[in-house]
């Protein structure tokens, strides 16, 4: 049997609370989360928030460029409504909730690892392109560094790791903090890495679910180069006990409850028999891009 992968609550648990919310993110700490995942971007003045989107119209009730825009004005917008359009004409819904709705920092999502009581990782992903380019990753190293988590001492491990699809992003994170862990995160695997290596200094691959469900022998293929695979997004019963049993070792999932509760049960996956005169037609570690 696999070692069983990690659970990582990607941008909460996303798949019940608001996205990116403190609620969403307590809900997986409570549920039993391994891990947490964030998208950060940077705003107007300076500051990281937890927002996927370049614009924040799909989960906020403002419009425009986050980067535009100062903390203030983004925190004046409500970030959690659009879950549950109908929570207003709801007689027995409860008294609106400040952790469902105010814009997450990263700074807050931090201390709310810190303050977790037992051992939780957070997983950063970088968005790129972005107008600061570089910017992104100096002030994430400088909120790291308050916690003491951008430069572990020999012999310890930061609870953070950095992900990004953009090498140059990962690239800028090795030489301000050579200590921190990365994963290189890929829609498709380039032609270079198909053998399971990785750019030099980058710790971790990170594939999409697509490509492991296609092509299961890069798990070993990366193992090999020792690297560990997280795999991203992983929401269904069947795809989380997949996971476990190519050897997978973090999975990046909205259903932290349910891969959870998955993964606690020994059932293998049961192998497809293709029918008879089926003719495989993939092409080798590509598949069309996703968003983490």
């Amino acid at each position: 049997m696999a070692k069983r992968p990690s659970v990582v609550a990607h941008r909460g648990a996303s798949e019940i609370s608001p996205e990116h919310t403190l609620a969403a993110y307590r809900r997986a700490v409570e549920a039993g989360a391994d891990g947490l995942e964030c998208d950060i971007r940077l705003t107007a003045d300076g500051h990281l928030v937890c927002v996927h989107d370049r614009r924040i119209d799909r989960t906020s009730s403002g419009r425009g460029v986050l980067s535009t825009m100062r903390l203030d004005e983004l925190d004046s917008f409500d970030w959690g409504s659009w879950k549950n359009p109908w929570a207003d004409l709801d007689d027995e819904a409860d008294l609106p909730d400040p952790d469902l709705t105010k814009v997450l920092t990263l700074e807050n999502l931090l201390a709310t690892v810190r303050d977790a009581g037992r051992p939780l990782e957070l997983a950063i992903e970088t968005k790129h392109p972005t107008r600061y380019a570089g910017l992104v990753e100096r002030r994430l190293i400088e909120m790291l560094d308050r916690f003491g988590w951008a430069h572990p001492k020999v012999g310890s491990e930061s609870p953070v790791r950095v992900m990004s699809f953009s090498w140059l992003s990962l690239r800028r994170m090795r030489t301000l903090a050579p200590g921190l862990r990365t994963v290189l995160l890929m829609d498709r695997v380039p032609l270079r890495f198909r053998d399971g290596s990785l750019p030099t200094g980058v710790s971790y691959a990170g594939p999409s679910l697509e490509i492991v469900t296609a092509h299961p022998e890069y798990v070993d293929r990366a193992h090999k180069h020792g690297h560990q695979v997280h795999v991203w997004t992983v929401n269904t019963e069947q795809d989380v006990r997949h996971c476990r049993d190519i050897g997978v070792d973090a999975i990046i999932s909205d259903r932290p409850e349910l891969a959870i509760k998955t993964l606690a049960d020994p059932t293998p996956t049961p192998i497809p028999v293709p029918a008879a005169g089926a003719r495989s037609h993939r092409h080798p570690l590509r598949r069309p891009r996703r968003q983490p």
